[in-house]
């Protein structure tokens, strides 16, 4: 009985150290995130102001107004946050493959130094910004993070996820080519 309940305890306490630890949080993470869902236009939110100054910290200042018109993916995010960071890898493979027909815009309250060094060491590419004033208006309440919205170009807020996904996933990519062929 003494044998059994020595390991039983050693058991516990290496699965709670294994939560605790922030690579093994990060890797049990990126295992659990599924595709986001996509809701159909009729019963999304849209945005209609898109007037929200950007402070790039590795690219250009913008105001979204750029974006109008344009599948728009948008992040707010931390180099701190286990969840965020799991789901980075994902985004990064997402953004590779994207670039070029989606705008991706990545929101964080960090330092530029932070970040830049964060990027430098994981090999990440895609722009990140801080806000400059309020976010926009018809977006909810950012409490937590990761928080990801895909706008169509119609504004159409179409994925509203809280928490990490997997952006890379087939039926996500599906979805995203099906919003850039609408007109």
């Amino acid at each position: 009985m003494k044998k059994h309940l020595t390991l039983s305890n050693l058991l516990f306490a290496i699965a709670i150290f294994l939560l605790l630890y922030k690579p093994s949080r990060i890797w049990f993470i990126r295992q659990i995130s599924f595709s986001p869902s996509i809701e159909k236009v009729e019963t999304s939110a849209r945005v209609f102001d898109y007037n929200w100054k950007l402070n790039g910290l590795n690219t250009d200042d913008i105001n979204f107004d750029e974006f109008k018109g344009k599948v728009v993916f948008l992040n707010f995010w931390a180099t701190w946050c286990p969840p965020c960071v799991a789901e980075l890898p994902s985004i990064q493979a997402f953004y590779s493959k994207y670039k070029d027909k989606v705008a991706f815009v990545f929101i964080t309250d960090e330092s530029a130094e932070d970040v830049l060094a964060f990027f430098k060491r994981k090999g990440y590419e895609f722009p990140v910004y801080q806000t400059i004033g309020n976010y926009l208006n018809e977006l909810p309440l950012i409490t937590s993070i990761p928080r990801t919205f895909v706008f169509d170009k119609l504004g159409n807020i179409r994925v509203d996820k809280s928490g990490a996904a997997d952006w890379n996933a087939t039926s996500f990519l599906t979805s995203i080519d099906q919003m850039l062929d609408e007109e």
